[in-house]
């Protein structure tokens, strides 16, 4: 097994405003990075590799955060939501009541129009895991919070139908084992980060 600790990006405007992001590449908020300035991650992933999406988001996220180097990684991208990018829920649901609550209660393989599934991000992640593999070798994945919804998933064995097995906090990490088979077990949920010294 690899141990990985997942971290949501901070804020942006479109998060504020409940805007689906997706593959848009929306950049954090000014408040978002004060505060993120303010903290770093635990001491004990500090030293672990770390991987991110490449999208501007996740990327200031982990110079805010992390260490100083690490690596892109486009396979921890947002779920691609397709036409309904810069949509909010609420008002597809307002316009298509009957054609959201259909394509909702999919779950694991909810579509979006011209974007993918939950079902497929799992798929890309599980290629990571294996790439990944190295016991000896921990890593941080800066992401986006539909990933580490479908890691939950796996982890809970969790159709996505329903509320989810675990309430994460968005402000902290999120530590599972993975390994190449795609297995992934929860270690420590919601571990907070770290007032930043000096």
């Amino acid at each position: 097994m690899t141990f990985a600790a997942f971290v949501r990006h901070g804020e942006t405007h479109w998060n504020t405003q409940g805007r689906i992001q997706g593959h848009a590449d929306i950049p954090l908020s000014d408040t978002a990075r004060a505060e993120l300035g303010a903290f770093t991650l635990p001491a004990a992933l500090r030293n672990c590799r770390w991987h991110v999406s490449p999208l501007s988001r996740a990327v200031e996220t982990a110079r805010l955060l992390g260490p100083g180097a690490f690596r892109l990684e486009p396979r921890l991208m947002e779920m691609h939501w397709g036409q309904w990018e810069g949509e909010t829920l609420a008002g597809l649901r307002a316009a298509n009541p009957r054609d959201m609550e259909i394509n909702e209660a999919q779950g694991l393989h909810f579509r979006p129009p011209g974007g993918e599934t939950p079902a497929e991000v799992q798929e890309r992640l599980k290629t990571w895991f294996r790439d990944i593999a190295d016991p000896g070798r921990p890593v941080v994945a800066v992401t986006h919070k539909g990933v580490i919804r479908t890691v939950l998933a796996m982890a809970y064995d969790w159709d996505m139908r329903g509320k989810a097995p675990v309430k994460l906090d968005w402000q902290a990490a999120h530590l599972f084992d993975v390994d190449a088979n795609g297995t992934v077990i929860p270690v420590a949920l919601n571990m907070p980060f770290e007032p930043r010294r000096g």
